[in-house]
């Protein structure tokens, strides 16, 4: 682990300063108000779609596709190499089991969402799981003073 000191003599690591995360993000609406982009991490073994959406407001109101997504990554999930991926604009990912390439990556930024949208989120249609990491963070904070994301 490595930790810098801050002006208190605290450890400063990347939560707060680098990004700031949910680990369970799953068709959770996170908020896009104190970050410039928000990366999201998906794996299912046997392959899934993943759909992302906007929302105006953490309610869910006036939730669309947001078809934005044209670059990915996909991996093994297990800390292979990386396969960068190119589609037309797109509200889903899909990954395929059949190809081991299991995992995928990609980022959404502030400036994709529509104006008057503050929150996205990714769903997967079967049971994978979805990581959300918010990074490009507007405050930088140490982790214990970290706004609630949902």
């Amino acid at each position: 682990r490595h930790s810098h000191p801050d002006k208190e003599g605290g450890p400063v690591d990347g939560l707060g300063r680098v990004f700031n995360a949910v680990a369970v993000a799953d068709g959770v609406l996170v908020p896009l108000k104190d970050a410039g982009a928000v990366s999201f991490l998906c794996y299912l073994a046997a392959g899934d779609t993943f759909t992302v959406q906007e929302a105006q407001d953490a309610a869910g109101t006036g939730a669309q596709n947001l078809a934005t997504v044209t670059n990915y990554s996909t991996s093994d999930g297990l800390g292979g190499a990386w396969t960068d991926r190119v589609q037309a604009a797109a509200a889903t990912v899909v990954i395929s089991g059949a190809t081991g390439l299991d995992c995928a990556v990609f980022t959404i930024s502030a400036e994709e969402l529509s104006a008057g949208y503050t929150h996205v989120r990714v769903t997967s249609t079967s049971t994978g799981t979805v990581v959300a990491l918010l990074h490009d963070l507007k405050v930088q904070r140490t982790p214990g003073n970290l706004p609630a994301l949902v």
